[in-house]
């Protein structure tokens, strides 16, 4: 069971939109009627149908008389549009008043990114690497 405590049809919402952003559901496709949604989510159809209203009240997807529901072909770049705006509001703004706290100056913080963002790589490459040897270490099935 989700902790997330956001109404079911936001989560619904929410995920139709990261697929929208990451490509998976390109402007100008259909995206998933309400039956599609409600049985993939277990969710009553007037749960999915508040999820697809809301995308639409956004410009996100537009109605197709007799076809369904279609992603907009601006919808791509107005999600991530809003999520650049989150990032600058909800963490980059932040980051800039903590590091301004601590005495660390903006060369110091890029200095920071960059060598947590190289620590990141190198760990999921190792990850990814430990993957692959597990993967041509096991037995194969036939």
């Amino acid at each position: 069971m989700s902790t997330d405590p956001r109404p079911l049809y936001q989560r619904i919402a929410d995920e139709l939109r990261d697929h929208i952003a990451a490509g998976t559901l390109k402007e100008g496709e259909r995206a998933p009627s309400t039956n599609e949604l409600s049985a993939f989510h277990s969710v009553n159809p007037t749960t999915a149908a508040k999820a697809l209203t809301a995308l639409h009240q956004e410009g996100l997807v537009e109605k197709r008389r007799g076809l369904g529901m279609f992603v907009t072909p601006t919808a791509r770049e107005q999600i991530l549009e809003q999520r650049r705006a989150h990032l600058a509001r909800d963490y980059i703004r932040p980051l800039l008043r903590e590091a301004s706290a601590l005495g660390l100056s903006l060369s110091d913080l890029i200095a920071t990114i960059k060598h947590e963002a190289i620590e990141r790589e190198t760990t999921e490459h190792a990850a990814t690497e430990q993957e692959r040897n597990n993967h041509e270490d096991s037995p194969s099935r036939g």
